[in-house]
């Protein structure tokens, strides 16, 4: 059952990546970002209470508050960095970037959690490696080269990191917890992180000026990722993070065809090549 979640959250997740990019072309992404947090948090405590488990936070031990909170910073971190990546550069070379936490990740959860690394899962890590660098490999035009440009680059690579450190502290702050209340809780941590961040940059008094169909897409996002977010912790808390990790990151599949459609960003024959890598590569690791 926990691989159907995880499916789940990367079909989710992929929606999230469109609906986000195309909520942010004239909103400041850190607003963007508090704005989806807001939907985000009241779409997963209105999962507790259908699902009754609001109870058991009085329950919740002092360890896993701990692991839960930084897990929370850890995400809040990784949105920062991921919007900020989408709305500087191309949907389809910041998403592979940011993918590519699964790597990490796996690494995380062999010297951590302790959870098998064999040969199979070797194989699959460098697949995925390759594939994700041909994927963000363009020959850009004089036109295109400039410090906006390549920053974009250091802020996917950012969010890759604290995605990675997001789900080895969530495999840990959920165990024995129910997942809705774990990303309700976690939620909150990167509510406050990024409405901190919000007034921090001054950028509070942009809410207003935001028009009303990206505000209508910011929210829609918020519903994306409430919803991967849901599945994600739920196939985490079952199965092996170094599995639904790689299964999540199929939402590059969803993403690149929605980006094709919405967008018109098309692939070149090397990121082509680069996806299908991916893909193998995860395919590897599910088996």
């Amino acid at each position: 059952m926990w691989i159907i979640f995880a499916f789940a959250s990367a079909l989710f997740a992929g929606l999230t990546s469109i609906l986000a990019k195309c909520g942010i072309k004239n909103t400041d992404s850190n607003v963007a970002t508090a704005i989806r947090t807001i939907v985000v948090l009241i779409f997963s405590w209105i999962m507790v209470f259908i699902v009754g488990a609001q109870s058991a936070i009085t329950e919740v031990e002092f360890k896993t508050w701990v692991f839960l909170i930084l897990s929370g910073l850890a995400t809040g971190a990784s949105w920062l960095c991921y919007f900020k990546a989408l709305q500087l550069g191309d949907i389809n070379k910041v998403v592979p970037i940011d993918k590519s936490s699964t790597v990490l990740t796996i690494v995380l959860a062999f010297l951590f959690l302790h959870e098998e690394m064999n040969v199979l899962k070797i194989v699959s890590v460098i697949l995925i490696g390759i594939g994700t660098y041909l994927m963000i490999q363009k020959k850009e035009t004089k036109e295109q080269q400039g410090v906006q440009n390549k920053s974009w680059f250091w802020y996917a690579c950012l969010s890759a990191v604290f995605a990675s450190l997001t789900s080895i502290l969530g495999k840990i702050g959920i165990a024995g917890l129910n997942s809705n209340l774990g990303t309700a809780i976690r939620t909150g941590v990167v509510l406050i992180m990024a409405w901190v961040v919000v007034f921090v940059t001054g950028k509070q008094h942009e809410i207003r000026k935001i028009a009303r169909k990206e505000m209508v897409l910011i929210c829609l996002s918020g519903l994306a990722t409430g919803a991967s977010w849901l599945c994600y912790y739920r196939a985490l808390q079952d199965g092996l993070a170094s599995v639904v990790v790689p299964i999540d990151k199929l939402s590059i599949l969803v993403t690149i065809v929605f980006s094709y459609l919405v967008f018109h960003e098309k692939l070149s024959r090397k990121a082509l090549i680069g996806l299908l890598l991916i893909l193998v590569g995860t395919l590897c690791m599910i088996l």
